[in-house]
């Protein structure tokens, strides 16, 4: 009997101990077929590799590209250095940290809003910033912006306007500060400036004398719209309207007898006997003129502080040696001191009061006409 006999009659195992079934075919087709079985699993594991490889690969993409958006949006960009060029750039009034730093990015100065806002807010500065222009450069790193933005590098004109000029010296003024026309003032000042009811259009008397920021980049209608916003400003504070009705007196006289009351007080200290020689000559019993030298050189557009005899003689309606009662407008531009003593005059019975020495601001009051004349003596001793 031979060896495949045997075999077949003991029930032979195959090598992983089940007993082995003869199979038809030959010892060199079975060896083909394992050879064939074992091929295929090599191939099974060299697939799921290749298939683990692939998943990695993409799973470590996803993770470069998730790692590059959450750096982006945790680190922004921003550029290095100090800049290129120039670029003049304004805060605006009431602008936050996150509008300027937005402005900053259009502008081309920083390369992106998030990193300025980053770097004001570690350098604990966003209310250090302040309206007016600023010079920088485009491309500048937003912690060298921030040092830029600094309220003593702003490009500004700080323009104080004095108590007591007339208009026209104010428009003279504002051009020199601005390098624009004065007839674009003139021409701002018929347009929308925020004029109270009372002042009627005209301007005198209502651009409030004070120390103003002014940037290249505002209109003549802007600036005279903040002397007028500062103007009802005390307006409001001293209840203008109100304590001028008290007096018997529309807001509009009360601005016109602060500003004859600027124009002829050596001090502040006598502003308020000033405003109550006006008071008293307006209600006086006969009527009296208040016969004011600042009145008729306003009419006249001139200056100086006595009115000649020639000029006595204008007709103009400021002309207070002529006509009775108030002129028909302010001659000048009043300032607190002026408007407070406007509306609180001192008490007294004066009718009379001569700057007798104007280089000290030396003013004497009297309710005497004879005593008037003397001082009116003095003043052309004092002044040859």
């Amino acid at each position: 009997m031979n060896e495949l006999d045997m075999d077949f009659l003991l029930g032979a195992e195959d090598d992983d101990g089940s007993p082995r079934r003869r199979t038809s075919g030959s010892r060199t087709q079975q060896r083909r077929s394992r050879r064939r079985r074992k091929k295929q699993r090599r191939k099974g594991r060299v697939a799921t590799l290749f298939a683990v490889v692939i998943i990695i690969g993409v799973l470590g993409g996803l993770g470069y590209f998730g790692f590059t958006w959450a750096r982006s949006v945790m680190i922004p960009k921003d550029y290095s250095g100090e800049g290129r060029g120039e670029v003049v750039v304004e805060i605006e009034e009431g602008a936050s940290a996150t509008d300027v730093a937005q402005m900053l990015e259009d502008e081309g100065v920083v390369a992106s809003a998030r990193a300025f806002v980053n770097a004001i807010g570690a350098a604990g500065k966003s209310s250090s910033l302040q309206p007016g222009q600023y010079e920088m450069r485009k491309g500048m790193s937003a912690a060298s912006a921030l040092t830029l933005l600094d309220p003593k590098n702003r490009m500004l004109n700080r323009l104080t306007i004095r108590e007591g000029l007339r208009l026209s010296k104010i428009y003279e003024e504002l051009s020199t500060a601005t390098g624009k026309p004065v007839e674009d003032f003139k021409k701002a000042a018929r347009a929308d400036i925020g004029l109270p009811s009372y002042a009627k259009g005209r301007l005198e008397g209502f651009a409030f004398p004070a120390t103003y920021e002014i940037s290249s980049k505002l209109t003549p209608q802007q600036i005279l719209t903040k002397m007028v916003d500062r103007f009802n400003q005390t307006a409001d504070r001293v209840d203008l309207e109100g304590q001028a009705k008290q007096l018997g007196f529309t807001a509009k006289q009360i601005i016109v007898i602060a500003s004859i009351v600027q124009a002829e007080s050596g001090s502040a200290e006598d502003m308020p006997k000033v405003a109550r020689v006006i008071y008293n000559r307006l209600t006086s019993n006969p009527q009296m003129k208040l016969g004011m030298d600042s009145t008729v050189m306003y009419g006249l557009n001139k200056y100086g502080i006595a009115a000649s005899h020639a000029d006595l003689e204008s007709t103009s309606r400021y002309n207070t040696y002529k006509y009775f009662g108030l002129p028909p407008g302010p001659i000048a531009n009043p300032g607190d001191h002026a408007i407070e003593a406007a509306l609180h005059p001192a008490d007294g019975n004066w009718l009379y009061f001569v700057t007798v020495d104007p280089k000290r601001g030396i003013t004497k009051f009297t309710d005497k006409e004879s005593e008037f004349w003397k001082l009116r003596d003095e003043f052309n001793r004092n002044n040859k």
